[in-house]
């Protein structure tokens, strides 16, 4: 249907069934308030060694219940631990007889307490292991480029070693750094081990010899027992041998109680560009022969370049997808479950390829910018998976136990702006009681587990997580724009050991285009030659500077054009084809498609030759679907489409807080705000026009109906504000030193030396007069406890993320009021609501107050790891734990009770 029929036929659909609409919003309202389990975080489980008991397995699923959590992906590591059988210390080779049996307890206790149990095919990440040999190892194709010594006429053959094969070689003009493509010459066969040279060479000269080869890698990060090559993505009887050994065996662990999904960690096969048959293979799918035109591959030889690496990466997209993605989704479905994949990186895989995978997920939190998140969110919107993953908290706020909750939030929000909506937690480290305090953490992440200090509000952070997770489920996704991502310019770039499309995109003018759009007032999904159908129901399709395109592709979007769809290239209009095949009539035709696109006065695209241009020119073609005045680029927005109501999430991702006037393309609908801390409601107002205040990190439901249950708060009349300062005089008792202080004036614990590396929880206390009238002055009370300080943004050495903001409590707190749990604090704005708690009279005040573990691992040594890794080998190097320096903790701003009306 063309777009702006779709849009008619969806309005009417508003208009009619106004009754519907309310019982809509109900249902929904309700779920928001109350979401279903299975939009809760899941954690990966690390199991270090595997050195694991089934008790201790037992109480961390029960912990991880406790806290929120939806359920777990188990994911065997490296040793944390040297065996000890004393003290009952051991490690379960992965796969042996022990280990399968503590398997299969996890799968069934997780079961049985309700949890989702999803299981990684393997350990560590990429697949592979012991039971790969290096002819089925990752496969790569390696040119040794050797200079020509002067006046030889032979030169010897490279080393070939073990799962090697040798192609041939070339004769250039030039240097192993350079080389001219027009001289290249192809030699003969070798003899004896040496190749002939012509003679008379004059200048400098290199030999380009090329073998089919392997890359080594390892599993990174095995666990005891699951060293080994990373296999051949490209080779069917890898992932087949792979299967056997081992996903076979983990699943002997399951009984009628199958894992929700498998899981393929990242496709990180780093270098693998090569498989034994390729040179057949690539000849049978694209009609020629690559043998002679292999130095393209590391060097330009013209203007056949191009077109040779875009064939090549072709044909290693078809391979993966046909022996590595199709045959291991088949064998999940054969064993009754489901494929979770990361479906980006190296094999050279597609948006597209997705088709093949269950449940994509993705990674990377820069929501304004190229992430795999935005990737894995886009397949799923356009072919039609209502669940989209994340791996979140990758890194977050390094080292292990710095992150916060503030910073656990600001990161998912940035994940649902693109789309994702179920979070993976990175991660649970399993830690028994021997390991102390905080104990054991994953090189590369957070810390979500119990031993957490701050452990305490995590239901609180959960629900909330739970609550977005959830409304980004509800109804269908609703980004206006579809942006095709240049996957044959990306291609024409690859060289060899450089061939993943999706590391392509950043710099690309595909990726500088997407902060334009999304200041532009529009959320977007990326698409490829594989979903362009799907693509063609958007209401805009941008072609951002793209250069090659498959002539199917074009035909497909001209044709989008012609029937009403705004499509709108940017920079440049298309002019060339891929590939090879027909390169020269195909890419004729691309050029008359282009032209009869955005030349003449009949043109049916739009051509935007200045990006700069590009907000008045699609506001001028499309409504923007949410509109700030004025534009602020720290907040986003996405909206999901239930029909007859129409939700949007809003965050500010910036650390400061903003004011703006916001304008949504909902004309005659109300609005409603809902708050997903609390799952409260109310009135927006009358638009068109909404003002919206944020602050730092805060993030808002607004929802549009024909008709809204909940009505604007207004304060009443004779209404007083009340304000009282509740700062000083302050029992604080750190709980787990048994120590109690008074504080007359609230300060860090870092202050006093006694608890300058204290990690852990404090309660506050105090009492308060407070008058009947204030009671009864009408508004509601809240008790404040002040504001943060924005920080300049942290330079990371890894590629993670942190809040850049100093908060007044350091990091969360829950309030009591006369007993009663009035909430907790852990995110702009540190406050809570205590209306009801509260009487005339004396109120007692208790704050439990609950830091990070870095003010702890602060005052100790590093750990030492020399044992170890003298028994294992080096597996893993703690990340940013020099030079560890405690954190400001406690309450750290000022108290006070305070009233805020309908208008605040």
């Amino acid at each position: 249907m063309p777009p702006r029929l779709n849009a008619l036929f969806t309005a009417l659909g508003l208009i009619c069934a106004p009754g519907a609409a309310a019982q809509e919003l109900s249902a929904i309202y309700k779920s928001f308030q109350s979401p279903p389990a299975d939009a809760r975080v899941m954690m990966r489980w690390w199991w270090f060694g595997p050195t694991v008991t089934k008790p201790e397995l037992e109480r961390e699923m029960r912990a991880m219940r406790s806290g929120g959590f939806g359920g777990f992906e188990i994911q065997p590591v490296y040793p944390m631990t040297l065996e000890d059988p004393a003290r009952g210390i051991r490690t379960l080779t992965f796969l042996s007889d022990e280990f399968i049996d503590v398997l299969r307890f996890a799968g069934e206790k997780g079961h049985e307490l309700g949890l989702r149990v999803d299981l990684t095919l393997g350990s560590g990440w990429p697949y592979g292991g012991p039971n790969i040999p290096i002819i089925q190892a990752a496969g790569r194709l390696r040119c040794d480029k050797v200079p020509v010594p002067a006046d030889k006429s032979l030169i010897p053959l490279p080393k070939i070693g073990e799962g090697e094969r040798y192609l041939g070689a070339f004769l250039a003009r030039g240097t192993k750094d350079h080389f001219a493509g027009d001289s290249l010459k192809r030699l003969p066969e070798p003899r004896g081990g040496q190749v002939a040279l012509p003679s008379g060479l004059q200048g400098d000269h290199v030999v380009l010899f090329f073998l089919s080869s392997r890359t080594r890698m390892m599993v990174k990060r095995p666990s005891v027992g699951a060293e080994g090559y990373v296999l051949d993505h490209y080779d069917r009887s890898a992932l087949d041998n792979h299967l056997k050994t081992v996903g076979d065996r983990l699943m002997t662990a399951f009984g009628s109680r199958k894992p929700h999904a498998i899981f393929c960690d990242s496709l990180e096969v780093f270098g693998s560009d090569w498989t034994g048959d390729f040179l057949a293979e690539f000849r049978k799918r694209r009609g020629y022969d690559l043998e002679p035109l292999m130095p393209a591959l590391t060097g330009n030889i013209g203007e056949q370049t191009g077109a040779v690496r875009n064939d090549w990466a072709q044909t290693l997209t078809e391979l993966a997808e046909e022996r590595f993605l199709k045959p291991l989704r088949e064998w999940a479905h054969k064993n009754g479950t489901r494929l979770r994949c990361q479906t980006y990186g190296v094999p050279p895989v597609t948006i597209s390829s997705a088709k093949w995978v269950d449940l994509p997920e993705g990674e990377g939190s820069h929501w304004n910018a190229f992430t795999s998140s935005r990737w894995a969110s886009s397949s799923s919107h356009l072919l039609g998976v209502p669940v989209t993953s994340s791996e979140t908290w990758t890194w977050l706020h390094s080292p292990a136990f710095r992150a916060t909750p503030l910073d656990m939030k600001a990161e998912a929000d940035r994940h649902f702006l693109q789309g994702i909506n179920q979070l993976i937690g990175h991660g649970w480290p399993y830690s028994p009681p021997w390991a102390g305090k905080p104990g054991w953490a994953f090189y590369a992440a957070a810390v979500f587990n119990d031993s957490n200090p701050w452990w305490v509000v995590m239901p609180d952070v959960a629900l909330y997580l739970q609550r977005i997770s959830h409304l980004m489920r509800v109804g269908k996704p609703a980004n206006d724009v579809a942006l095709y991502t240049p996957v044959a310019d990306i291609r024409a770039q690859f060289t060899l050991g450089r061939v993943s499309v999706d590391r392509g995109m950043p710099g690309t003018p595909a990726a500088q285009l997407i902060p334009k759009l999304l200041a532009a007032g529009y959320n977007f999904d990326l698409f490829d030659d594989g979903l362009v159908e799907a693509a063609s129901r958007y209401r805009v399709i941008v072609l951002p500077a793209v250069e090659r395109i498959p002539l199917a592709t074009y035909r497909a979007l001209e044709q989008y054009a012609r029937k009403g769809g705004i499509l709108v290239a940017t920079g440049r209009a298309p002019s060339r084809i891929p590939g090879m095949r027909n390169a020269e009539a195909e890419s004729r035709e691309i050029r008359a498609i282009s032209a009869r696109l955005f030349e003449g006065p009949k043109a049916a695209g739009h051509l935007i030759s200045d990006t700069a241009a590009l907000r008045e020119k699609l506001n001028a073609l499309l409504a923007p679907d949410m509109a700030l005045d004025p534009v602020i680029p720290e907040v986003g927005f996405i909206r999901r489409d239930a029909g007859a109501v129409q939700i949007y999430f809003i965050a500010n991702t910036g650390n400061r807080p903003v004011t703006a006037r916001a304008r949504f393309r909902a004309p005659g609908m109300k609005a409603e705000w809902w708050d997903p801390m609390t799952g409260s409601a109310r009135a927006a107002g009358d638009g068109p026009d909404y003002p919206l205040v944020l602050q730092p990190f805060e993030s808002r439901v607004l929802v549009f109906a024909k008709n809204v249950a909940s009505k604007p708060e207004t304060p009443p009349a004779g209404w007083k504000p009340v304000s009282i300062d509740l700062s000083t005089g302050w029992k604080v008792t750190f709980d787990e030193l048994k120590k109690t202080v008074e504080m007359e004036k609230l300060r860090s614990w870092t202050e006093d030396a006694e608890t300058r590396h204290y990690s852990g929880t404090a309660t506050y206390e105090k009492t308060f007069q407070l008058a009947a009238d204030a009671l009864k002055a009408g508004g509601r009370l809240f008790l404040d406890f002040g504001e943060g300080a924005p920080l300049p943004e942290k330079e990371h050495k890894q590629p993670g993320m942190s809040a850049p903001y100093a908060p007044p409590v350091g990091e969360a707190a829950e309030i009591y009021v006369n007993g009663k749990r009035a909430g907790s604090v852990w995110t702009p704005p540190f406050e809570v609501e205590a209306t009801r708690l509260l009487q005339p009279g004396v109120n007692t005040l208790k704050v439990v107050v609950a830091n990070t573990a870095i003010n702890q691992l602060a005052g100790r040594p590093p750990a030492d790891y020399t044992e170890l890794n003298r028994r294992y080998g080096v597996r893993f190097v703690p990340q940013d734990t020099e030079n560890l320096q405690p954190v400001p903790s406690g309450l750290l701003g000022g108290v006070r009770l305070y009233t805020k009306n309908g208008k605040q």
